[in-house]
């Protein structure tokens, strides 16, 4: 049987559920998760491995107007999501109305690969609805396959999956069998203590976060992490670390149970707050935390 390997890229608004079906679609937690718009600030890379086939999947941020460097730099991203795809998923949910950046939208209609459209939360939904989103895009896509579905509950996924696996183009696997991500581990470890930080945060707390691991070494029986939040203000830091320190070391306590069962071995983390005034409006400071 022939070999299948391809980039499958998903875009959409913020917070329409492109990490929770990237996510159930890899079947890792590799994109982190929270109710709040523009959590996702890399491409991500997912990869999914098989005899016949090397499906990568690519989870981006949220399409954005940019109001900082930051959000340009994010939007790059999408930019290149839409020119390397071999398929492209358009994900939208039941409560988006139209996608309101319409240049984004505008390259979507003029793709040439196959493009699938998913409305999402469907479970949030009545039928009425959801038959009145599946007709608006129908007419804004009309070549697109479009599948209403729930990635939080897995309703339908297995036919968005299978339909990916028709429309992938032969190839050999870009990536080694046994790779997962295109991401090393400090990445995942990083994105899990910014998760909790949009978490228990509010506000403009956790956007003006950057976590970066300083150290991560592996011993036999141990993982040592020492962890820096960057802030742009002292009040933020002051948020960040609580009143007697409570509030990072619930961030702190909370990110290292889930790191520990995602590498699966006992975790020792100190975690520091610095402020680095402006960061997200500055394109060396930017460079330099990897966008």
């Amino acid at each position: 049987m022939s070999h299948k390997s391809g980039f499958v890229n998903i875009v959409g608004s913020p917070n329409v559920g492109k990490s929770t079906l990237m996510n159930r679609l890899v079947g890792e937690k590799l994109s982190i998760v929270t109710s709040k718009a523009q959590t996702t600030r890399h491409r991500i890379l997912g990869i999914v491995n098989d005899e016949n086939y090397q499906i990568v999947f690519s989870d981006t941020p949220g399409v954005v107007n940019a109001a900082y460097k930051l959000h340009e730099a994010m939007m790059e991203y999408v930019n290149a999501s839409l020119k390397d795809a071999d398929v492209l998923i358009f994900i939208t949910d039941t409560r988006e109305n139209k996608m309101n950046h319409e240049e984004t939208l505008e390259k979507i209609k003029k793709i040439r690969v196959p493009v699938i459209c998913l409305i999402n939360k469907i479970d949030l939904s009545d039928q009425e609805k959801v038959m009145e989103r599946i007709g608006y895009w129908q007419e804004q896509l009309p070549n697109a396959q479009i599948y209403p579905i729930s990635a939080l509950h897995d309703f339908n996924v297995q036919a968005v999956w299978e339909k990916i696996l028709e429309l992938v183009p032969e190839s050999p696997a870009y990536f080694d069998k046994e790779e997962l991500s295109d991401r090393p581990m400090r990445f995942f470890v990083s994105e899990i203590i910014r998760e909790k930080i949009f978490l228990f945060c509010e506000k403009e707390v956790p956007y003006s976060c950057q976590v970066e691991i300083e150290e991560y070494r592996e011993e036999p029986d141990i993982t040592r992490i020492r962890v820096l939040i960057i802030v742009e203000r002292d009040s933020q830091k002051g948020i960040i670390i609580g009143k007697g320190g409570e509030m990072l070391k619930k961030i702190g306590r909370e990110a290292r149970k889930e790191i520990e069962k995602f590498i699966d071995q006992k975790v020792f983390m100190e975690t520091f707050v610095k402020v680095d005034k402006d960061w997200r409006s500055t394109e060396n400071k930017l460079k330099k935390y990897g966008y």
